[in-house]
């Protein structure tokens, strides 16, 4: 392992999951340090700040969602959450206070580790580069410097509020969006609660973007919370 392997802050109590998550992310080239509760939590951020933090909402010392919100007042890292918490109202609270990304258990190791890559890739850009770059993902390539979009090397056309839709996706890529933060950034603060309006549009993006609407391979939906578009 490289000294220069990203940095990874488990913060779980869970001990076969630390177990797992150790052989895993150890197997992955990643350096790991492990916290069982949240003040420990903080204190190993503080001593060594991450390359992005795994973080469990059910801690025995405090909730989990208060170390979120202390980790965001000076952690540019990513953060995913890994929970148990299913319920919709709290994966909203920890995307809305700054997790970039929200796993429930019990989950796929595979899928965390494609998290993990999307997350650390977003956090690696410089400022900029998403406007000046295509993103490519399967036969999906948005060019956000010219405003245009193919399909299997095809132009696709749409309206100016399609695209607008389609490209704050982009420049989250592989983050689950909600869509209180959807609403706010394509039809601003004043229209946070018209869920419609978001539900006709990516209805009608996905017609012109997938192969199979009801099945979407770019445009996915995070149930009940919000979309995220696929890129791996």
């Amino acid at each position: 392992m490289s000294p220069s392997s990203p940095l990874i802050l488990l913060v779980e109590d869970d001990l076969p999951i630390r177990r797992l998550l150790r052989t895993t992310l150890s197997d992955e080239d990643y350096r790991l340090v492990e916290a069982e509760t949240g003040q420990k939590g903080l204190r190993e951020a503080l001593q060594q700040p991450p390359d992005l933090v795994i973080l469990d909402l059910g801690l025995p010392d405090m909730d989990g969602q208060d170390v979120l919100r202390q980790l965001r007042d000076w952690l540019r890292a990513p953060i995913i959450v890994l929970s148990a918490r299913d319920q919709e109202r709290q994966k909203i609270s920890a995307l809305d206070g700054g997790a970039d990304d929200y796993l429930t258990k019990p989950f796929s190791t595979g899928e965390l580790l494609a998290r993990i890559r999307v997350a650390l890739r977003h956090a690696t850009r410089l400022p900029g580069d998403s406007e000046s770059s295509e993103f490519v993902c399967g036969g999906l390539k948005v060019d956000l410097a010219a405003r245009r979009v193919f399909v299997d090397e095809t132009p696709v056309k749409l309206t100016a509020l399609e695209y607008k839709l389609l490209a704050t996706l982009v420049r989250h890529a592989g983050k689950v969006l909600t869509h209180r933060f959807l609403l706010k950034e394509v039809w601003g603060p004043d229209q946070v609660q018209e869920l419609h309006y978001l539900r006709v549009f990516m209805a009608a993006l996905r017609r012109k973007i997938e192969a199979d609407p009801a099945q979407p391979r770019y445009l996915l939906t995070e149930q009940g919370v919000g979309y995220r578009l696929a890129d791996e």
